[in-house]
C-alpha cells in the first residue's frame, strides 16, 4: 500500500494493518520528515486515545491528517504505534 498527499508519496509497505476500512502502516514505512507532531488527541472507546500528526510537504500544510495510538486496549494492540490517514490522504495498492 502507498500514501499519497500533496503529489507526495509519504508511506509505503505492504504490512499495513485493515481495521475500519482504514490501512495503518507500520512507524517503520512511514516518511518521518513529512510528520511533524500535533497537540491533538481523541478517544476510540474500543481502541484507546490517538494521536495525531501534521503533514507538510512542499510547503503546504494538512493539520493532524494521520493518527495513531501510541498506547492501545487489548482489543487493538495490533496497530499500536501504526499510523492512518484521512483528509485528502490518498491511500493505494
Amino acid at each position: 500500500m502507498k500514501a499519497f498527499w500533496n503529489g507526495q508519496l509519504i508511506a509505503e509497505s505492504n504490512e499495513t494493518v485493515v481495521v475500519e476500512n482504514n490501512h495503518y502502516f507500520p512507524p517503520s514505512d512511514i516518511k518521518s520528515a513529512y510528520f511533524k507532531p500535533s497537540t491533538t488527541h481523541t478517544v476510540c472507546p474500543w481502541k484507546g486515545t490517538a494521536s495525531y500528526y501534521t503533514l507538510e510537504v512542499d510547503g503546504k500544510t494538512n493539520m493532524d491528517a494521520a493518527w495513531y495510538y501510541p498506547e492501545t486496549s487489548e482489543l487493538a494492540k495490533h496497530i499500536k504505534g501504526y499510523i492512518a490517514f484521512w483528509k485528502g490522504v490518498e491511500v493505494t495498492e
